[in-house]
Parts: structure tokens; sequence; C-alpha cells
């Protein structure tokens, strides 16, 4: 078995950050989950990383409000960053029992034949997912500034657009 078919379940986690390496339009995102000293790193898209805030931004408003104690500073990735295997899908439930929030993500598999995905399971504090939330929001929008007229990022050599054609 290879990194990259490594399943994880980590119930209690220290830490669950998103986070990018390299320059602003040539950006890599990962989730990084760290539970006592595993580190588990996940490569994923930048458009996961919107849909995941937002939904657990929703899921947050049918929670109680986390106590202000209970969210933790912001932080980056652990170094070096060296993701266990990239992410097809992801799924999050509320675990009321334990009251966390359960993420649950699926390897991408090159080819079908592969076999089984890989999986990971990180259950989250609603102080953690309000850190995330905020954390990865900025982010995502930290990245080239958008076209004035569709919206789309700028290139990030010239500040061009392709709609100014």
């Amino acid at each position: 078995m290879t990194s990259l078919d490594r399943s994880f379940d980590l119930p209690d986690v220290d830490a669950f950050v998103a986070g990018t390496v390299g320059p602003a339009g040539d950006r890599a995102f990962f989730l990084q989950a760290v539970a006592g000293g595993q580190v588990v790193t996940l490569k994923v898209e930048k458009q996961q990383v919107i849909a995941l805030a937002e939904y657990l931004s929703n899921m947050l408003t049918d929670l109680p409000e986390p106590d202000a104690g209970t969210v933790p500073a912001p932080s980056g990735l652990a170094t070096p960053v060296e993701p266990e295997w990239a992410v097809a899908s992801m799924g999050v439930a509320y675990v009321e029992s334990r009251d966390r929030v359960a993420l649950w993500a699926e390897q991408m598999l090159v080819r079908e034949d592969d076999g089984s995905p890989a999986t990971s399971r990180f259950q989250l504090t609603r102080g953690q997912v309000l850190a995330f939330v905020t954390h990865a929001t900025g982010l995502v929008t930290a990245g080239r500034p958008p076209c004035p007229y569709c919206e789309a990022p700028l290139n990030n050599v010239d500040g061009w657009c392709p709609c100014w054609n």
C-alpha cells in the first residue's frame, strides 16, 4: 500500500485548515487535519474549498454558536506540504451525540480499475468549523483580483482579461 492509498479516521482533530502553496493565479489548494503528531494533507481544488466553506457556514446557522474560547486562532499549513492524495468528493454531517461536524473525503482515482478509493474522516468542533470557514473565505478571496466586467480572475502576469479583446 502506497501513501496514495491510505485512509484516515481522526475522531478528534487539534487543527483543521485550508491552505495554498504557490503564487496567486498558480496556487495549489490543500486541506490539512492535525491530530496529535499525525498530519493528514489532502489536495483539493479551489472550488471545493469554496463549496465546503459555504456549506459549513450554512450548517453553523442551524447549530448553537460556539463559545469564543473554543474558536482556534488562524494557522497555516504544517510543512512540508505533502498531500496523501487528491480529493474527488466530500460529504459533511453533524454528529449530535458528540457535538461534532464530520467531514468525509474520498480519493480521486486516475483510472476506474485502480481499486477502491481511500477515504478520510475528520470530526471537528463547532469552533474549529467557524475558524475554518473564516480562514477559507479569506484565503479564496486573497487570489487574483476580479475583472471589473466579467468578474473572472485577471491574468496574474499583466492584469489582462480575455473579455477585453
